[in-house]
């Protein structure tokens, strides 16, 4: 009822990656078991991103259609995660808690920003599946069940194969709360030593391990022998937000919104409740985290990984580690004050959610919105496209572009895809926002130019008058118009067509067809084994807790 609206109004194709999944899955389209994509940074391999999300998309694509694709894939993922949520808070909370935790993660604010601002599927993807693996990873290290062991495995590989961040960072913001629990729990109902805890622990970790490696084999390859060595592109996530509070509301008030009151209760009930200590434990490191460069504690964590990743996926991931704590708030007013709490409940989340979506069309991360089909059709006509091009002033129209075109580009989206030298040795991002990158960016679209004639680049799409006179200056000249004009095309004389370059990057077959079967045969392995029927339901087998606590000063009170 609240995101299939907004998904079918398109709202997420004006966010930061919407497109570039996009892009990357209509390569998938036709060239399922092949990951060189030549469109982009003249050639690059896309074995550097985990590519379920998008294989998904390209999958129901003949259906609906790349745009709908899309949203019908980030929707599975938004119900997921309320299954995910209410799975992952039964370790912690009662079933009534863990249903208002569920219920919260609708109108989650860093879900929604992430969503219809960011545009990152692969955390949205991963997260869920993450989520819904780890009750299967409590019970096998806390109980021994194989069936467990089986679902949580496969789960964790899915979730890989979705987004290698979110197992790689979460294993110690999510996992090792979930491993401190089970040892805390190793002697209520069906006892287990310690030693067997560890040993369950070791062996799942191994087996985890081993499977990732597997499935992501052409994404470890790529990244032993072509490590992210660029330099640090600057990224308002890692800004100081008290310094720079146009940034704190961006990355701090609108994916919490109103989650921010109960901050108090998460760190006093977190405090006092022992069960609920590693939980607050990874809340509160992957909140500072999220916090960027307001606090010194995401740079001595990350090290040289802060400089690469960005902030708000640390904030979704504080967010969803909260949700526990919020639903048991929730279920405490609630119980207390009625139809009050129930207004009030209702009206903050609700005003979380509006705050998340509402900011993407108040601050959208694309505001120009124009077609770029003339200039499609404008490459593929009269050999245009035997050459290369760059865009100015085309934000992240240039990944749709890229999918209309059959002409390829020395620009792009996917930074730690590009091996240019002149892209990796200037901290700016695409160069079709070279200004927004200051002297950075300026260097960075004068080197490419400079060495137009190696990469066959012959054609510059310009709709910002701001570069006319570097291009000027660089000896290039204005040859054709289109779009009445709000679009110039400029090139330059004595360039050679465009010939194949970074030929030592291309992956051999063998592994476009592991990364065509494994990581897409991981999650229709996941669906299989969740089949395997369970004796009992979740919530007989993992809580062992009344199902209502209150706490009277630092004291648990079994109703």
């Amino acid at each position: 009822m609240v995101h299939l609206p907004l998904l079918l109004m398109k709202l997420p194709l004006k966010s930061f990656d919407t497109n570039q999944h996009i892009f990357f899955a209509s390569h998938y389209v036709h060239h399922w078991f092949d990951p060189w994509n030549p469109k982009w940074y003249a050639g690059f391999s896309q074995a550097t991103y985990p590519p379920l999300p998008q294989q998904w998309v390209a999958l129901v694509s003949p259906v609906f259609g790349l745009d709908f694709a899309y949203m019908a894939i980030q929707l599975l993922a938004v119900l997921l995660l309320a299954v995910g949520v209410y799975r992952f808070s039964l370790l912690w909370v009662s079933p009534r808690a863990a249903s208002f935790a569920a219920l919260a993660s609708v109108f989650l604010g860093s879900e929604s920003f992430l969503v219809y601002s960011a545009g990152q599927l692969g955390t949205t993807a991963a997260a869920p599946i993450y989520l819904n693996a780890l009750p299967f990873l409590y019970e096998w290290i806390r109980m021994g069940k194989w069936r467990a062991f089986i679902k949580a495995s496969a789960l964790f590989a899915a979730a890989a194969a979705a987004h290698h961040a979110t197992l790689l960072f979460g294993s110690f913001f999510f996992a090792l709360p979930v491993v401190a629990l089970a040892v805390m729990d190793r002697h209520e109902g069906e006892e287990s030593s310690t030693a067997a805890v560890v040993a369950r622990t070791i062996g799942i970790v191994a087996l985890v391990a081993a499977l990732i490696g597997v499935v992501l084999l052409p994404f470890w390859i790529a990244l032993i022998h072509y490590p992210v060595t660029q330099a640090p592109i600057p990224h308002a996530s890692r800004a100081n937000f008290i310094l720079s509070p146009q940034f704190g509301v961006n990355y701090f008030i609108v994916p919490y919104g109103a989650l921010v009151l109960a901050l108090p209760f998460i760190f006093w009930r977190g405090a006092a409740v022992t069960r609920l200590r590693p939980l607050l434990f990874g809340f509160w490191i992957a909140f500072l985290v999220g916090l960027g460069g307001t606090t010194p504690v995401g740079h001595i964590l990350l090290g040289r990984a802060y400089e690469v990743l960005t902030m708000e996926r640390f904030t979704y991931w504080a967010t969803l580690l909260a949700l526990p704590f919020i639903g048991l708030l929730a279920a405490e007013l609630v119980e207390r004050f009625r139809t009050p709490a129930i207004v009030g409940l209702t009206v903050l989340a609700a005003s979380t959610c509006a705050l998340a979506v509402g900011w993407s069309t108040f601050h959208p991360a694309d505001a120009e919105d124009f077609k770029v089909d003339s200039a499609a059709a404008w490459l593929n006509r009269d050999g245009h496209d035997q050459y290369r091009y760059i865009t100015l002033g085309f934000g992240n129209k240039i990944a749709r572009l890229a999918m209309l075109t059959d002409a390829g580009s020395v620009d792009g989206e996917w930074n730690s895809g590009r091996m240019l030298p002149e892209l990796t040795a200037n901290g700016a991002g695409a160069l079709t926002s070279s200004k927004y990158f200051g002297k950075n960016g300026i260097d960075a679209l004068r080197a490419i130019l400079e060495h137009a004639d190696h990469y066959g680049l012959k054609w510059v799409l310009v709709r910002d008058h701001y570069y006319d006179p570097l291009l000027s200056f660089a000896g290039w000249r204005p040859v054709d118009n289109i779009e009445d004009k709000t679009i110039i095309i400029w090139s330059k004389d004595g360039i050679p067509p465009a010939t194949p370059l970074n030929v030592p990057q291309i992956p051999p077959h063998w592994q476009g067809l592991m990364w065509g079967i494994l990581p897409f045969g991981s999650s229709i392995l996941a669906l299989l084994v969740l089949l395997i029927p369970e004796k009992k339901p979740l919530e007989s087998r993992i809580y062992a807790y009344p199902a209502e606590e209150d706490l009277v000063s630092g004291r648990r009170l079994a109703s």
